[in-house]
C-alpha cells in the first residue's frame, strides 16, 4: 500500500458507511484525500480526524444538484493541481414499491438515477477528461450486487436500476480507454453493514431475517470494501480493469 503516498484520491460519500472506512484508511495508507459529503460534516470531519491537515480536503457536494459534479471535480483538482483515483461511491436508497403512490414512486426513482447514476457519471466524465490530458488514472465505482440480481427488497427498484447505470458506465470506459491508461474497477458488494441496509433490513422483516438468508450467516464489514479499494488505488494490478469484484460473503455466486 506504500503506492499510496503519492496517489490524490477523491472519494465520493465519504462520511458514512463504507466510505468512512475507506477514507479512513486510505488516510493511513498515506494518501492524499479529497472527502465529499452532501449532509454529514460532522461524519466527514470523523472519517477524517486522523489524516494530516495537508493531506485532506473536505469538499461538500449536493449531487441533487446538476451542477455540483463539475463544481466538485474542479475544486478537487485545484487543490494539488491533479487528482490521481476517483472513488464513486455517494449513494442514497429511497424506497417505493411499484403499487405504492405516483407521487412516492417518481420521488423515489428520480432522487435514486439523479444522486446514484447521473451525478457520479458527470464525475467520472470530469475524470475521463482529466486523465486523458494526464495520460491515464483510476476510476473505481461502487455499485451493489442488486444491479445484477434485482433487488431483494420490491421497493428497492429505482436503487438496483440505478446501480446498474453505474455499472454500465464503469465497463464502458474500461474498455474504452484502456490503452490511454485510465483503468475502471467495479465493486459490487451485498449486504453490508452501513445505516442504509440496516434502515432497509427493517421493511423485510428485521436484520436477524436477512442475516438468516446469507451464506456465511454475517454481513459484510465496510472495511472489506475499503481494503479492496484500497488496493485497486495502489494501480498494482491495471489487468483487473473491467472487473466486477463481487464481495458478498459467497450468497451470490456468478
Amino acid at each position: 500500500m506504500s503506492t499510496l503516498n503519492e496517489k490524490v484520491i477523491l472519494i465520493t460519500g465519504a462520511s458514512k458507511g463504507i466510505g468512512c472506512a475507506t477514507t479512513e484508511l486510505l488516510g493511513r495508507e498515506g494518501a492524499h484525500v479529497i472527502a465529499q459529503y452532501g449532509t454529514d460534516y460532522e461524519g466527514a470531519l470523523a472519517a477524517t480526524k486522523n489524516i494530516p491537515e495537508e493531506k485532506k480536503l473536505l469538499l461538500h457536494a449536493d449531487f441533487n444538484n446538476p451542477s455540483s459534479p463539475k463544481r466538485l471535480w474542479n475544486e478537487a483538482v485545484n487543490w494539488k493541481g491533479r487528482v490521481d483515483v476517483l472513488v464513486a461511491n455517494a449513494a442514497i436508497m429511497p424506497e417505493a414499491a411499484f403499487s405504492d403512490s405516483d407521487e412516492a414512486w417518481e420521488a423515489a426513482w428520480y432522487s435514486a438515477i439523479q444522486v446514484n447514476t447521473t451525478a457520479p457519471a458527470f464525475l467520472i466524465r470530469e475524470a475521463v477528461n482529466h486523465f486523458l490530458a494526464r495520460g491515464g488514472g483510476d476510476i473505481i465505482g461502487i455499485s451493489s450486487w442488486a444491479a445484477q440480481r434485482g433487488a431483494g427488497n420490491m421497493k428497492l427498484g429505482a436503487y438496483s436500476a440505478s446501480k446498474a447505470g453505474m455499472a454500465a458506465l464503469i465497463k464502458t470506459i474500461a474498455r474504452a480507454y484502456g490503452k490511454d491508461g485510465i483503468f475502471a474497477y467495479l465493486i459490487s458488494p451485498g449486504v453490508v453493514r452501513t445505516g442504509m441496509s440496516i434502515t432497509s433490513a427493517k421493511t423485510q422483516g428485521g436484520e436477524e431475517k436477512i442475516t438468516a438468508s446469507l451464506a456465511m450467516g454475517e454481513w459484510v464489514p465496510p472495511s472489506d470494501i475499503a481494503e479492496i479499494v484500497a488496493f485497486l488505488a495502489s494501480g498494482k494490478q491495471k489487468h483487473l480493469s473491467g472487473s466486477t469484484l463481487d464481495i458478498n460473503g459467497a450468497s451470490y455466486i456468478r
